[in-house]
């Protein structure tokens, strides 16, 4: 009797386990053809393409910024160096003994514009000479910390981060912060004084939002702008920080954080991710047609065809 009653005992535990192991097998299937058509349906990658190594042998590669023609400018913070490369991908020093710059960015006129992150400046940079012309070093009396990354608005105006990596010792400001320096100006405005350490920046073409990631916090927020130089609305965009951050004409937002490219569409949701051979710190689209993703990553530089063009 009690053989019995043990028998029938493990053949409802098995049941049980039974239910439980085709109950994983459904979910997991499930999330499967999820992820599968998340990838078959995001329709921003060439349908082939794969991320390739366009350059290679640097330290600590950073700010990549694509001119009129589709020509990418990139640095080399460690090393100091700007470099050129074309759209047939030949390579080029463009400018040496830059005191560290860091991010680039082009304005609306095909002017360049540089962090100088050793000198705690914002520079524009002369793309036929490779001279460089400081426009701003402090703020209130003081230096800036080290400026990381730049956007510049359609009115010339120039955002821009300021953290600083390594020695945090003396730190001439007051905390990291977000700056504005209206176009024409000398003199910048405190725009964002509440992160942690902001790095990232980037702004809509229609100067509507500007999205901050704060590296630190691992959270990229999204603001109104009101005005040059005036947002509102602080909102947590994406849960993951980023040292670089860029846009494409869909509005999707592209991040490095995580040790990989992440893509989010307008509002939020993740629709893409690239794995990249080292670390991603930076990213923008370049080339011809402007639908070649490029990635720096440590000590190269990687490319991606895309269906998609770039914002700028």
């Amino acid at each position: 009797m009690l053989f019995f009653k043990l028998k029938i005992m493990i053949g409802k535990i098995m049941q049980q386990i039974i239910k439980i192991i085709l109950a994983l097998f459904y979910t997991l299937t499930f999330l499967g053809i999820c992820l599968q058509a998340q990838a078959q349906t995001s329709g921003l990658i060439t349908s082939g393409a794969e991320v390739e190594e366009a350059a290679s042998g640097f330290v600590f590669t950073e700010g990549p910024a694509a001119d009129e023609a589709g020509n990418l400018y990139f640095t080399d913070v460690r090393t100091s160096t700007i470099y050129f490369i074309d759209t047939d991908g030949q390579l080029e020093t463009f400018m040496e003994n830059t005191n560290g710059a860091n991010g680039l960015f082009f304005d609306e006129n095909w002017q360049l514009y540089a962090c100088i992150g050793n000198l705690g400046r914002i520079s524009r940079i002369n793309t036929e000479n490779a001279t460089a012309t400081p426009l701003i070093s402090g703020y209130q009396g003081s230096a800036f910390n080290s400026p990381n990354d730049l956007w510049v608005d359609a009115s010339g105006g120039i955002y821009f981060t300021d953290p600083r990596y390594g020695d945090e010792s003396n730190l001439p400001q007051d905390g990291y912060h977000v700056y504005y320096l209206p176009a024409g100006s000398s003199e910048a405005i405190r725009v964002i004084d509440d992160l942690v350490r902001p790095n990232g920046i980037i702004g809509t073409r229609d100067g509507s939002t500007l999205y901050v990631a704060d590296a630190e916090a691992n959270i990229t927020y999204a603001y109104d702008i009101d005005a040059p130089g005036q947002v509102s609305g602080k909102r947590v965009y994406v849960t993951l920080g980023s040292d670089g951050v860029s846009l494409d004409e869909r509005g999707n937002l592209y991040l490095t954080g995580g040790g990989r490219v992440t893509i989010y569409a307008p509002g939020g949701a993740l629709i893409e991710t690239i794995d990249v051979p080292q670390a991603p710190s930076n990213l923008t689209f370049g080339g011809p047609d402007r639908q070649t993703l490029y990635i720096t990553a440590r000590t190269g530089l990687y490319t991606l065809r895309m269906n998609v063009r770039g914002m700028y």
